[in-house]
């Protein structure tokens, strides 16, 4: 047999490793593993996994007509090729290479060691144009839209030699555990599947792209207005490619600007996959090792409240909540809550990475952890931002909507305090039966005294020689020629 390897590629469109399987001309074994190795570690939530099933049982929906049907399992992958080469030899696998924690690369190599002692040729294809085993980018940008803008092949699933529905099953009633792909409803978050993601690419380029620019960085009305595509591309029921193609077949029927802009944001967050991709420790520690000297003590109960949304700063805590509640908020409220962790709270950003990524429902290791470098200014070559909560919710949400949505103790708060409800006086406080520190706590920390020493501390530590050299490197190896070291916008 040949066996096609799922993991952050659900969809059979665009879907090289199938494509290749079905060409073999053998007969092909589609299967996906919910391994303990991952399931199991806090980046990952029971969200996740929903999405995951949602995605497959759209999958096993496709799969139908063709007279076959994927393979879940939830064992240890080495496992289920033991098992499944002792049932029948495998002669040939086929995966994606998947750009992800260090455990799941660890597996890899762990597999491929498994193929080479089993004769078993195992085929990795690139995976939305990151590429792996690069030493820098010279040719980074032009080998992308090369590979986004190439022909996509047709998966001729009529031509597959599969196994059978009734094959899955004996394999799995005499091997393995029947895994539930059942899902609890919850409207609140985005449903799982490639049918979804194509009603997603299609509403947001026919209607709702139109507001992108104006109201990208809205927390509220971000919601319609962005593509809302990223678990779809996360957990791959659409390709970058598909998107990119799809997009830009549209330029010449209006929002053209927008267009524009948002398919610089997708060649944006493959930058940032490519950089994890060459440079993974990044997910333990900063990429410039100059910042392996800043040590910030641990204070959990500043965590604690940070995580609940009880930190006393509106804006915050109702991102927070939105979060936790609905699996997303806009690239503008996620920098801000890491900032404010690891400027205003001062804590190490390696503490809110499993917090974020288990709500995250786009969770992407590959911009995940290039991010929280970033944003916490431990990277040497970015501007340091430090993002003042109370600003961005004057500016970004004046009426204080999303901050009443999410933060209902403050309902009833006149626009010109939702933001700073410490500043509301006493008489006021009293006339709307509020009490700060009982109804609604006070800012668990003073933000413009740790605003300022962030800032002292960081701007310090960014010239210092170990931290300069360093930043040389990480131009060298993660951007495109010419590009100047400091203060870059990546």
């Amino acid at each position: 047999m040949v066996v096609v390897w799922f993991k952050r590629d659900l969809r059979v469109t665009d879907h090289e490793p199938l494509v290749r399987a079905i060409a073999s001309g053998q007969k092909i074994l589609l299967l996906y593993s919910f391994e303990p190795l991952w399931t199991q570690d806090p980046h990952y939530s029971e969200m996740h996994l929903n999405f995951i099933k949602q995605s497959l049982e759209d999958l096993q929906g496709q799969l139908a007509p063709h007279g076959t049907k994927m393979l879940i399992v939830d064992t240890p992958i080495l496992q289920v090729l033991e098992c499944l080469q002792q049932h029948q030899p495998i002669t040939q696998l086929f995966s994606h290479q998947e750009t992800g924690m260090k455990m799941t690369y660890d597996r890899d190599k762990a597999v491929a060691r498994w193929c080479r002692e089993q004769g078993t040729q195992w085929h990795e294809s690139v995976n939305n144009g990151v590429f792996r085993g690069l030493k820098n980018r010279l040719r980074w940008k032009d080998d992308w839209v090369a590979f986004i803008n190439a022909p996509i092949v047709r998966t001729q699933m009529e031509q597959g030699h599969f196994y059978g529905k009734e094959e899955v099953d004996a394999l799995i009633e005499a091997h393995f555990t029947k895994v539930n792909l059942h899902t609890p409803h919850n409207g609140a978050l985005q449903r799982g599947g490639s049918t979804m993601a194509v009603k997603y690419l299609r509403s947001f380029v026919q209607d709702r792209m139109a507001g992108y620019n104006a109201h990208y960085s809205k927390p509220l009305s971000s919601r319609l207005h962005s593509s809302r595509l990223s678990p779809y591309l996360a957990w791959g029921n659409i390709s970058t490619r598909q998107v990119c193609q799809f997009v830009a077949a549209q330029k010449d029927k209006g929002n053209k600007r927008q267009l524009s802009a948002f398919l610089s944001r997708m060649r944006w967050q493959a930058h940032f996959i490519q950089k994890f991709e060459m440079e993974g420790s990044m997910e333990f520690h900063s990429v410039n090792k100059g910042y392996h000297a800043l040590v910030k003590e641990k204070r959990p109960q500043l965590q604690k409240a940070w995580r609940e949304g009880q930190t006393g700063v509106p804006m915050v805590d109702a991102a927070m909540r939105c979060l936790t509640a609905t699996g997303f908020v806009n690239f503008r409220l996620r920098a801000m809550l890491a900032s404010f962790f690891t400027h205003l709270l001062w804590q190490p950003w390696q503490d809110c990475t499993e917090h974020l990524a288990r709500h995250f429902l786009d969770f992407e290791p590959g911009i995940h952890f290039p991010q929280l470098n970033m944003q916490s200014g431990e990277t040497g070559v970015n501007t340091i931002r430090i993002y003042n909560p109370v600003k961005n919710g004057k500016e970004h949400d004046p009426s204080g909507a999303f901050v009443k949505k999410w933060v209902p103790e403050l309902a009833q708060i006149p626009a010109a305090y939702v933001h700073e409800p410490w500043t509301m006086p006493p008489m006021e406080q009293a006339f709307l039966g509020f009490e700060l520190g009982k109804d609604y706590p006070r800012p668990i920390v003073d933000l413009k005294k740790m605003r300022t020493f962030a800032g002292d501390t960081l701007y310090a530590y960014k010239k210092r020689p170990q931290i300069k050299k360093e930043g040389h490197r990480i131009v060298k190896k993660h951007t495109l020629p010419g590009r100047p070291v400091w203060d870059r916008h990546d």
